[in-house]
């Protein structure tokens, strides 16, 4: 993973999903999934745009999470993502060494390389979420994926756009997150 996030920061820090990809031209389970997964990464893209250390450090009050933490949910969600498209088990991974900037592209490129394998599958059977753990493994169908991580994510975005407003840096009110673009 982290040999694939320098690679994306080796490009002068170009990431994905300042603009949604463009649609598919057909609609099937498989591109839906992959649009859903592409409308997470877009709105996580500027929910995180322009954080600042003191954005990171705000909570809402005690026994809260503080943003930094919900955006470490958030990667380990996409990781959960990426983990059911790679046809990989989750067996947990420490991203605590990890800067915000390079958690913040790893959780990008996680969503990217994601929806970019669902765009061209035929079928999500075969995508189920696996967990492994002491007691051996757990194996769900790729509804709970929808239900968990991929809505779980975008909740979570939200949350990050509420508290960024708390902490005194708004979210660019020139995003149009249903046309997938930036307003002039």
């Amino acid at each position: 993973m982290l040999l694939f996030m320098g690679k994306a920061q080796e490009k002068n820090d170009s990431l994905p999903y300042a603009e949604i990809p463009e649609a598919p031209e057909f609609y099937n389970a498989c591109t839906v999934v992959a649009r859903m997964v592409d409308g997470l990464g877009f709105r996580y893209y500027w929910a995180t745009e322009g954080l600042r250390p003191e954005d990171l450090a705000f909570t809402p009050g005690e026994g809260s999470r503080t943003s930094g933490e919900t955006l470490d949910h958030i990667l380990d969600l996409s990781q959960v993502i990426l983990n059911s498209a790679l046809h990989k088990e989750n067996k947990g991974a420490d991203f605590s060494g990890l800067s915000f900037k390079q958690k913040r592209s790893l959780t990008l490129n996680n969503l990217k390389t994601a929806a970019d394998i669902f765009r061209n599958c035929n079928d999500l059977a075969s995508f189920t979420v696996v967990f492994a753990g002491n007691n051996g493994t757990s194996t769900y169908p790729f509804w709970n994926q929808i239900n968990g991580p991929i809505e779980d994510a975008i909740w979570h975005c939200g949350q990050i756009v509420s508290l960024r407003r708390s902490s005194g840096n708004p979210f660019n009110s020139k995003v149009s997150v249903f046309l997938g673009t930036l307003r002039n």
